[in-house]
C-alpha cells in the first residue's frame, strides 16, 4: 500500500498528490484508462503561485477521441519543455456527464 504524504509539508493539488508521486508507467497507465472510457484527454499548465486562484492554461485543444497513449504523453513533455517551471495535469473530460472523469498533475514543475 502506497505511503500517504504529510499534507501540512506539501502543497496538495488533485486527488493522487496525497500520494506520492507516479511513476512513469502508472501515469502511463491512468492515461490509457481515460483512453479506454472513452473520455477526452487534455492537458493543462499553470505557475505555482497561481495554482489555487486563477484557471490553469489550456495545452492546445483537447485531444477528442485520441486513443493512443503516447500521442497524449507526447503532448505532455512538449508541454513540460515549453513549461519546465509550470504545474502540469492531464485531464479525461466525460461526454456523457459532461463533467471531469480524472484529473490529475503529472509534472510540479522545476
Amino acid at each position: 500500500m502506497a505511503e500517504v504524504q504529510d499534507t501540512r509539508t506539501t502543497t496538495k493539488y488533485e486527488t493522487f498528490s496525497y500520494l506520492p508521486q507516479m511513476s512513469a508507467e502508472q501515469v502511463r497507465r491512468q492515461v490509457a484508462y481515460i483512453a479506454s472510457q472513452g473520455w477526452n484527454p487534455a492537458v493543462e499548465h499553470v505557475e505555482p503561485t497561481r495554482s489555487f486562484s486563477y484557471y490553469w492554461y489550456m495545452w492546445k485543444l483537447p485531444l477528442f477521441g485520441e486513443s493512443d497513449v503516447n500521442r497524449v504523453l507526447a503532448e505532455v513533455e512538449a508541454c513540460r519543455r515549453e513549461y519546465p517551471s509550470h504545474l502540469i495535469r492531464i485531464i479525461g473530460y466525460d461526454n456523457y456527464s459532461q463533467s471531469q472523469g480524472l484529473s490529475f498533475v503529472v509534472h510540479r514543475g522545476a
